[in-house]
């Protein structure tokens, strides 16, 4: 089997991981989940983390073919269309984007947002095979976080974005809107039975007891160590992992985000000022937990 190289890229501010993976023979690569820079207190974008991936496929004479989103994200803005722009590449995400589309459409009372996935260029199903070079990267269907999740899996790398978390930081939250804990651990039973070697490239790391950010385990690793997991029946998961959500509150950027994600990362057009504006519906999540 060939074994991709993955380059990580850890966003501090986010918690978020970025990769790039590329190809051994033919040094095509694919950029994952790569993130946009924004600070909500002033409302500024920046484009560091996404130039820093762009240096790193320059510095290694890499050839970007794909810029993947595992899903639309809830706690950054994707830079998918900042580096279709610069780059060319073709960009991606799950079919059931749409669903997740007509979900936020009626939350922003959006009627003329297109929630046909279009502004993708390419809409993955369950099952569908690519490539970066001649790496053959097989896409699982992974719902429970959000609707539209996938997992990328390239050779014996599988990419779970916000699944699984790192062994000793268990799953991730399954209460957003379209969100399910019976399917989150449905995608994660599906993810579980991959080779035990498989190496698992989560989506996000808080350094729990505060070490240094993580991102890379094995199936054997999940299924031994992961309290979620290990030893958990299916009824077990859902009650944990509900009431573990009932605390949370909602990530700080997820009304900021979703109008961003939803569109490939496309920022809103500039007005007659030349600005640009979010749109910030009050009351949108109820009973979602305050924040401090």
């Amino acid at each position: 089997m060939l074994k991709p190289d993955v380059s990580g890229f850890y966003d501090p501010r986010t918690g978020s991981i970025q990769y790039v993976v590329a190809c051994p023979e033919t040094r095509a690569c694919a950029v994952i989940d790569p993130v946009l820079d924004f600070d909500e207190k002033s409302g500024s974008v920046a484009t560091a983390h996404a130039d820093a991936i762009l240096k790193h496929i320059e510095r290694h004479e890499l050839k970007l073919e794909w810029i993947l989103d595992t899903h639309p994200h809830a706690d950054h803005f994707s830079a998918a269309h900042y580096l279709k722009q610069r780059t060319g590449a073709r960009t991606a995400i799950g079919e059931h984007v749409r669903d997740v589309q007509e979900i936020w459409r009626d939350i922003y009372n959006w009627p003329q947002l297109a929630c046909d996935g279009s502004q993708w260029d390419r809409l993955f199903c369950d099952g569908e095979i690519f490539r970066i070079g001649n790496v053959p990267v097989r896409v699982m269907h992974s719902p429970g976080h959000t609707l539209a999740s996938i997992t990328y899996v390239a050779g014996d790398a599988a990419f779970i974005h916000d699944t699984l978390f790192m062994p000793d930081s268990g799953s991730a939250r399954a209460d957003f809107p379209g969100g399910s804990a019976i399917s989150l651990w449905n995608s994660i039973q599906r993810i579980l039975s991959l080779p035990d070697d498989t190496r698992l490239f989560t989506g996000h790391d808080y350094m729990p007891g505060g070490r240094e950010p993580l991102w890379e385990s094995s199936v054997a690793e999940q299924r031994q160590k992961n309290p979620h997991v290990a030893g958990q029946s299916e009824r077990d998961f859902v009650a944990l992992r509900e009431a573990r959500d009932s605390t949370l509150p909602m990530p700080k950027l997820i009304l900021h985000a979703l109008q961003v994600n939803i569109r490939a990362g496309e920022l809103p057009p500039a007005e007659d000022n030349g600005r640009r504006y979010l749109k910030m519906p009050l009351d949108a999540l109820p009973g979602s937990v305050w924040g401090t």
